[in-house]
């Protein structure tokens, strides 16, 4: 009567008393009776927390983790799509052309941005450097071939000699000369002499570009030039003057970042080829012996960090997850969906010795009575 008959029986339509059997008929409110008494006395919060820790120990975490870091690399490695590399060049684009420059904005607004680093660029590089022979050489030569060639020199002297600045010179040198220069200065001057200058510059084009190019050749200009600047060095400036540079070159960098640091980053961005550079990556990646040695320390530091983070908030996290998980929903649904049979076999399989203990008693009982009412019968 317990469990059978499993389904209701009908005597036309009205349904026989006892049918079906007392746990098929409440078998809804049995699951919700076992789901109060399972949550209620084995699977309490505290349970739940202390079934959480010995799953959670720090040798499971690392090998769960370990084994996460291997198969990631082994997907990367047989990736023949490319869409890892094609995941890693659009966070390489975003970062560089986007988050990077809005980070070195505000970064760029204290004073102290990259003082050490270009302080150091500083000493070490511009402070230290100065051309070599070949260098200076070409330099010199490049100055003079591009910057000042002959005609760009004549066409300078011709636009520097206008009247009034010509007027200008002949003054002071008549106002400054003394000696000899007073006299060739007051009787001869030098108004006519910057006139003819500007005159041949102007109408001798050629003539005038040949003897400048020959003064240069003569004077050793180039040799002069190059001599200077192979000794162009910072270490000659006075100390003062190189503090002052150092000061200067920081500001304007620290100024160039914050005001055009973003357009730089995205100009940048938008002439790297992001895809071929993260193919690049991915394939070093998937050889390198350095990554695939530094799996189990990378596990081990990551349970490490996931084990302080699980000791402070535990409880709050199996709190969260019980609702989540609705195991007791589970367990309800789970006894539902069982059939009379499957939960007649399952109790019968777990209290049989009991129940059986139970019918033999019953069975016991019944006949001491039946001996004692027909002994009573009897005297009777």
């Amino acid at each position: 009567m317990l469990f059978r008959p499993y389904r209701p029986l009908y005597l036309g339509k009205r349904q026989l008393p006892f049918t079906p059997g007392l746990i098929p008929r409440n078998q809804e409110r049995l699951a919700k009776r076992v789901s109060d008494t399972i949550m209620g006395s084995l699977l309490t919060p505290e349970e739940l927390q202390n079934l959480a820790r010995r799953l959670l120990e720090i040798d499971r975490v690392q090998g769960a983790i370990l084994w996460l870091l291997r198969l990631a690399l082994e997907q990367i490695q047989a990736d023949k799509e490319q869409k890892t590399a094609k995941i890693l060049a659009n966070i390489l684009r975003d970062f560089l052309s986007q988050s990077l420059g809005r980070l070195l904005q505000v970064l760029a607004r204290r004073e102290d941005f990259l003082e050490v680093q270009l302080n150091q660029i500083f000493d070490r590089v511009l402070l230290e450097f100065q051309l070599s022979e070949e260098q200076a050489k070409n330099l010199a030569e490049w100055i003079l071939q591009v910057l000042l060639p002959p005609n760009v020199v004549r066409q300078t002297i011709a636009d520097f000699l206008t009247d009034r600045n010509i007027q200008t010179i002949d003054e002071s040198f008549r106002e400054k000369a003394s000696g000899t220069y007073w006299v060739v200065a007051n009787f001869l001057g030098l108004r006519n002499a910057l006139t003819r200058l500007r005159t041949f510059c102007l109408d001798e084009r050629e003539a005038a570009d040949r003897t400048i190019a020959d003064l240069m050749l003569e004077l050793g200009l180039q040799e002069r030039l190059q001599e200077w600047l192979q000794n162009l060095s910072l270490q000659n400036l006075p100390v003062s003057t190189v503090r002052q540079l150092r000061k200067t070159m920081r500001d304007t960098v620290r100024n160039y970042v914050r005001e055009r640091g973003t357009e730089l980053l995205e100009t940048l961005s938008d002439s790297v080829d992001w895809e071929n550079l993260a193919q690049l990556i991915v394939s070093r990646l998937r050889n390198s012996v350095a990554v695939t040695s530094s799996l189990e320390t990378i596990s081990q530091e990551l349970a490490l960090v996931l084990d302080r983070y699980l000791e402070r908030d535990l409880e709050k996290i199996v709190a969260q997850a019980i609702p989540i998980l609705s195991i007791d929903r589970v367990i309800i649904d789970r006894v539902k969906a069982t059939s009379p049979e499957n939960l007649e076999a399952g109790i019968q399989g777990i209290v049989k010795s009991e129940l059986q203990a139970i019918v033999n008693l019953g069975g016991i009982l019944g006949f001491v009575v039946g001996l004692c009412q027909t002994g009573v019968l009897l005297l009777q």
